[in-house]
């Protein structure tokens, strides 16, 4: 890539951290002490401060949602389809903000950044973190760049659940809130399929309990198994059979255990690829924090009661072939706003894809993000 990039992205990027002096207390019941936020932002915060939106990653993503950080970077960020210029969320438009979790890598304090308690790497020792958590981090955030209610909220997966966490966590801080793909709390398959990822890492001789960095090595068989088996979950059985069918990547059968669909050379690629820039220890955590969203729990297992408090305006999408957030799980966060009397937009997106769709370009969708954004702006003056 050269030095001109596409009229519709933000262009070159570069992430901006934010030290959090006060403390954190984290639901877990630990603290946090001058842990750094890291963030980027896209588009300009206009005189009144009203047309910003917060995106929130899903579990491997981060702050790099847009553009790109070098000129010859050949992967822009992670929601590129969706952020830009002229795009749905229109960086013309809006003040587009998306910063890294806490227990992330590479990004916002996790187990890759030294413990100022013993000038070690957190590792292991790095506390469990929820959605909650999260989203109190990410308020001390937009505090500090001025912004007192956000337009909307935005995520996808367990990003959509950090966006309806924001809408009960800060009633009047958020204007809309976009639950994509998501659900009310996970279901006992999907935390079933969490575990085996963790067991896969956990169980790899290369872990060291999660000190694996202190030994200069890292589990990555068990990350690679871990991506695996995630990424199944993240695409349909339609999608797979268009890609791949049976098809062999010699043209015949060798009668081997080594790789001789071409499905399975895909998912070692994915494997692979992801081990290079992901650790075990943040994918740990993340899993975790999937398991444990359930905002019901407090309110004796009544997802109306835990909306009662919402003042934002919600849209929440789901996608007819994603099987690990099914439509059904999405309806069950629109009847529980209804019955709540809350306002609130439901769309299902005929779809091939699976749970990827959600990050992708399918028509109907883009156009319902499109459509519902030029309402937000038109709302705030953008």
């Amino acid at each position: 890539m050269t030095d001109e990039f596409p009229r519709d992205s933000v262009g070159l990027v570069a992430p901006q951290r934010l030290t959090i002096e006060q403390t954190l207390a984290l639901d877990c019941g630990r603290e946090l002490s001058g842990c750094e936020i890291v963030y980027e932002t896209y588009g300009q915060l206009n005189a009144t401060a009203s047309n910003a939106i917060l995106i929130c990653p899903a579990l491997s993503g981060d702050h790099h949602a847009a553009g790109y950080h070098s000129n010859d970077s050949k992967k822009p960020g992670w929601w590129e389809n969706c952020i830009g210029p002229g795009k749905p969320i229109d960086s013309n438009r809006f003040f587009v903000v998306c910063s890294s979790n806490l227990g992330g890598y590479k990004g916002s304090t996790g187990p890759s950044s030294i413990n100022p308690a013993n000038g070690k790497l957190y590792g292991p020792d790095f506390p469990v973190v929820t959605v909650r958590d999260w989203v109190r981090a990410q308020n001390l955030l937009g505090q500090s760049l001025g912004i007192s209610k956000w337009a909307a909220v935005a995520g996808g997966s367990l990003g959509g659940m950090q966006a309806l966490q924001w809408a009960i966590e800060f009633p009047d801080q958020l204007r809309h809130a976009l639950v994509i793909a998501a659900a009310p709390k996970l279901s006992a398959q999907n935390i079933a399929f969490n575990e085996i990822a963790r067991q896969a890492i956990v169980s790899d001789p290369d872990f060291h309990e999660g000190r694996y960095e202190e030994k200069g090595t890292a589990p990555r068989r068990g990350l690679m198994l871990a991506r695996m088996l995630g990424h199944i979950t993240y695409l349909s059985d339609s999608a797979m059979r268009a890609k791949f069918g049976r098809e062999l990547r010699d043209g015949k059968l060798n009668f081997g255990f080594d790789v001789e669909f071409q499905v399975e050379s895909y998912l070692r690629y994915q494997g692979r690829s992801f081990v290079d820039r992901f650790d075990a220890n943040t994918y740990l955590l993340m899993t975790k924090a999937l398991d444990y969203f359930d905002p019901a729990r407090e309110h004796s297992d009544d997802l109306a009661a835990a909306f009662s408090g919402i003042l934002a305006r919600c849209l929440v999408v789901s996608f007819t072939s994603d099987w690990r957030f099914a439509s059904e799980r999405s309806r069950e966060i629109v009847d529980a706003l209804i019955a709540a009397g809350k306002d609130v937009s439901y769309a299902e997106i005929e779809s091939d894809l699976g749970h990827d769709d959600f990050l992708l370009t399918q028509p109907d969708y883009i156009e319902l993000l499109r459509t519902y954004l030029n309402g937000i702006a038109a709302e705030v003056g953008a």
